[in-house]
């Protein structure tokens, strides 16, 4: 006779066991017409799963995450009895739940074609009108493995040799096709819907192991309406035209070579945007009472094993061996370079807080594959800060952390901002009363700022917890750029220490902010969020000056030359072309403003000014323009 408690504290009693079908039965026949899945007790369950005992529930439905995964979910597994209907002989790995959507491995001798995915998404669609009815079995572990072999797969059969031998495994049977799985799933095939997209093919090696065999991955993405899929793919192509690869070619910002993968070839106008940046980071922190402080990029092996990196982050770390058979790491973060310069002369409670930035240039090793223009590299500059506190100062200082970076992402055109809040992950240093004050103080700050949060359950860093600060561009996307750390543990193990106001030495708190994160992935993602159509103040290339013929060309240049000193970035282009060529090459290359210079402009002392994406001609005295436009260049809040 189990008691049901309902999210809203409601309790339902029934007299023997129920299945999640009938507790949304009980409660409504429209909700029982919608439910996909469960949760007993937080643990989420097909809908026929029996509950015995006094449970709390709670019922999904495609409007939840939890439900939108369970659909996706459910299409990979159909993608892949799609492909063995269609394919015999195809050999199935794992299928994912991805962002957006899903993906599965095959191991096939013949590469699927653009027309083969047109073949099995109109087998998915069929298998969905079958509407096969969906159901668990629990094998033992050893005839899972011997059955898979039978069949063939084996790489599922390796898959389950992985298991320990004592563990029971987990199948699920959409009609008589099956794959093994922990679930949940939906109840038939039927409850997919047909709002999905096959979307591309690539190569996987399976286990990631470049040693092992390549398979072939199909990504896909399912939704719980048309309407939400059309969107989806609508946001996809229009990302595409955003690609900040492309666009950034076409602007002659950077470039990439085999010679050094996943390190930025700056070039004159890229390390412009790059440096305004900076400039613009160094006034926010100078305002803020930041101290900037720049640290070595090389440091011995044993302040990586003090600090914990070695250990932890060791496999992504570029190591040297000196003659003298010395080991060097290049750094990968910046933070235990910081704590060395704290821990430079004697500091006292009323130093505190200290805060200390650093535009410090990282290496970190990330396999090729995941290699994407300036959003994924192995060379990048962080805008690192570390605050040192005492602990009655954590909550204040996150929160003046917090305001700053909403107020910098505002100036830069991102309002709509998530928090993230992270707590202890599996492998960690330090112990569990640490991170319980850790914990606590910055939930404390989070909450502080009447701000929605989520929360993400062991996801912190290995020595604190943390907030992300998660932004939603012009297209829908979300970005993690930000975060903010407690950590408790980083300073003692280095050493770091205060006299408190009793006269006895204390370990500081120490607070790891980042802001943009990486400056080249928060390159990226503003190209691709103004589709390089950039905010003035951050063009790299504000104006150009075109004469409408050598005529002219003095007058060009003087023009150029009063820009350059109210602090514009201005060129001139003095080269042989036309007009109508010179304004189509300067509007591929996103310059937000050409100045046109011909007779009527030379008499007048005035410029004509062609915006970009506009056809209208305005005409402007010179000294107007420098000082309207010189006012402008700068970020809202400056």
């Amino acid at each position: 006779m189990p008691d049901i408690t309902l999210p809203d504290g409601k309790k339902i009693n029934f007299e023997k066991s129920i299945s999640g079908f009938e507790v949304a039965e009980k409660i409504s026949k429209s909700l029982s017409k919608q439910a996909l899945l469960i949760s007993v007790d937080g643990e989420l369950k097909d809908l026929n799963h029996s509950i015995y005992k006094d449970s709390s529930i709670k019922i999904f439905t495609s409007k939840d995450k939890e439900g939108l995964e369970t659909i996706r979910h459910d299409t990979a597994h159909i993608l892949a009895m799609a492909v063995q209907e269609l394919f015999p002989g195809t050999q199935v790995t794992i299928g994912p739940v991805i962002e957006d959507g899903f993906y599965y491995d095959f191991a096939r001798k013949e590469p699927f074609t653009t027309e083969d995915l047109e073949k099995i998404e109109n087998k998915m669609k069929e298998i969905v009108d079958r509407d096969e009815k969906t159901y668990r079995e629990v094998w033992k572990r050893n005839d899972a493995i011997e059955h898979f072999k039978k069949k063939g797969e084996i790489y599922k059969a390796q898959i389950i040799e992985s298991i320990p031998e004592d563990e029971d495994v987990s199948l699920y049977f959409h009609g008589d096709w099956h794959d093994l799985c922990r679930g949940p799933h939906l109840s038939s095939t039927g409850k997919i819907g047909k709002y999905f997209k096959l979307t591309k093919v690539s190569g996987a090696y399976w286990r990631g192991d470049s040693n092992n065999e390549m398979l072939q991955r199909v990504y896909g993405t399912s939704w719980s309406t048309q309407k939400d899929l059309d969107d989806y793919l609508n946001r996809i192509q229009e990302a595409e035209k955003r690609d900040h690869r492309k666009i950034g070619k076409e602007m002659d910002l950077f470039h990439f070579r085999e010679e050094s993968p996943g390190s930025v070839f700056w070039h004159q106008k890229g390390w412009n945007l790059f440096l305004k940046l900076i400039s613009y980071m160094r006034m926010k922190q100078e305002t803020a009472g930041y101290q900037e402080i720049n640290t070595p990029e090389i440091l011995d092996r044993s302040l990586w094993e003090k600090s914990g990196h070695w250990e932890k982050f060791g496999a992504n770390m570029y190591t040297s061996t000196t003659p003298d058979e010395k080991v060097f790491a290049i750094k990968p973060m910046n933070c235990p370079g910081c704590v060395q310069v704290f821990n430079q002369g004697l500091k006292s409670y009323r130093d505190l807080p200290l805060k200390m930035s650093e535009f410090g240039k990282v290496h970190r090793y990330e396999p090729s594959g995941s290699l994407h223009g300036l959003l994924r590299v192995r060379a990048f500059t962080q805008d690192d800060a570390h605050i040192f506190c005492t602990e009655e100062q954590i909550t204040e200082e996150c929160l003046t952390v917090t305001n700053l970076i909403l107020e910098i992402y505002k100036d830069l055109g991102f309002e709509d901002v998530i928090l993230k809040y992270s707590d202890r992950p599996e492998l960690r240093v330090g112990d569990d009363q640490v991170w319980d004050k850790s914990e606590a103080a910055l939930l404390e700050a989070i909450k502080a700022t009447k701000l929605e949060y989520f929360i993400n359950k062991g996801e912190g860093a290995f020595y604190g917890p943390k907030i992300e600060f998660v932004l939603r561009d012009a297209i829908g996307r979300d970005w993690q750029c930000g975060t903010l750390q407690v950590d408790l543990n980083l300073p003692g193990r280095l050493g770091a220490s205060f006299v408190d106001s009793d006269g006895n030495k204390k370990v500081p708190v120490m607070l790891h902010r980042a802001l943009f994160g990486s400056l080249e992935r928060f390159i990226g993602i503003l190209i691709e969020n103004y589709s390089g159509k950039l905010p003035f103040w951050l063009c790299p290339v504000q104006t150009i000056v075109i004469p409408i013929s050598s005529d002219f060309d003095d007058y060009a240049k003087e023009v150029n030359s009063q820009l350059k000193k109210v602090g514009l970035s201005s060129e001139v282009d003095l080269k042989n072309h036309n007009l109508n060529y010179k304004i189509r090459e300067h509007s591929l290359t996103k310059v937000p403003m050409l100045l046109i210079c011909g007779k009527k402009e030379v008499d007048s002392n005035t410029v004509t000014i062609r915006r970009l994406d506009s056809k209208k001609q305005e005409t402007m005295d010179l000294k107007e323009f420098l000082h309207k436009y010189s006012a402008l260049n700068k970020a809202p809040s400056i």
